[in-house]
């Protein structure tokens, strides 16, 4: 479906309050003149280029209804393959669904990556945390509605360090991140939506290079992570190589998984053992 016509149908299902079922099942009833000028209005904020997300206030995301607001960015189906990685790097551990797993989310945005694992991990204790306090508002708003707010935690921080205190290191199975990696230079190739309307700390462009955050988030993840814990990150369409040469030594099982139409999407690594632990 042209993605034109599926904004249409979602600014009309917004406007008449109903799902896709229910509108093409009365697709020959006359919409109301209150409703049709209340569609017209949608139509015309979203020709300037807002996204329908942010006109309708949801996101489907890990088949979750998410709240979000211009202070968070958008979900995308991409960013559900860290979801698909962390269950496969559960599986392989023999870890099960009623595993006591503990995992952090770096710029957890609306909160769609830890909340998505808490339906699928009832027992894990999940955080995230964000260095936008408009940002974790919104988590906050979407873990409260998900009735999860008792297992996950947003707590504001420039990536990981609240959490690196000498008490609390060592102490998490998966550190997860979608960070911002659009570099300076790269600006001119983003999307007039993402550009325009969301939020520039959430996707970059004020970096001087794209790695940036890699570079400083991999060493926190080796001090957050238990031995044999997982570092697990999306990347940007043409970075595979700069972030894999960041993964040093101390990693091993590195991984890289494509999105569905084959583009490097996520790089997962372990934490090496200690040889006492070998």
């Amino acid at each position: 479906m042209p993605s034109a016509q599926l904004a249409a149908e979602l600014l009309l299902m917004h406007v008449l309050g109903c799902d896709r079922a229910y509108l093409h099942a009365h697709a020959d009833e006359e919409v109301p003149p209150p409703v049709l000028q209340r569609y017209s209005q949608l139509i015309a904020e979203r020709a300037t280029g807002k996204p329908t997300q942010y006109i309708t206030g949801h996101q489907e995301f890990w088949g979750l209804d998410f709240e979000v607001t211009p202070d968070v960015l958008i979900p995308r189906p991409e960013t559900e393959h860290i979801v698909e990685c962390v269950l496969e790097l559960a599986r392989r551990q023999g870890r099960a669904r009623d595993a006591c797993l503990r995992i952090v989310d770096v710029g957890t945005g609306s909160g769609c990556i830890p909340l998505a694992l808490a339906s699928e991990f009832p027992h894990a204790v999940l955080f995230g945390v964000d260095i936008s306090r408009p940002a974790l508002a919104v988590a906050e708003l979407n873990a409260a509605r998900l009735a999860t707010p008792e297992r996950v935690k947003f707590i504001e921080s420039d990536l990981l360090a609240r959490l690196l205190e000498p008490d609390s290191t060592g102490t998490f199975d998966f550190v997860l991140s979608n960070p911002p990696y659009v570099g300076r230079h790269e600006v001119d190739k983003v999307q007039r939506e993402v550009r325009d309307f969301e939020p520039r700390l959430a996707w970059g462009g004020d970096l001087e290079r794209g790695e940036e955050v890699y570079e400083r988030l991999f060493p926190q993840a080796l001090q957050a992570l238990k031995p044999g814990g997982y570092v697990v990150v999306e990347i940007g369409y043409d970075m595979r190589d700069e972030v894999l040469a960041l993964l040093g030594k101390e990693w091993q099982d590195i991984e890289v998984m494509p999105d569905l139409v084959g583009i490097p999407r996520v790089i997962s690594a372990k934490k090496t053992k200690t040889n006492s632990e070998l």
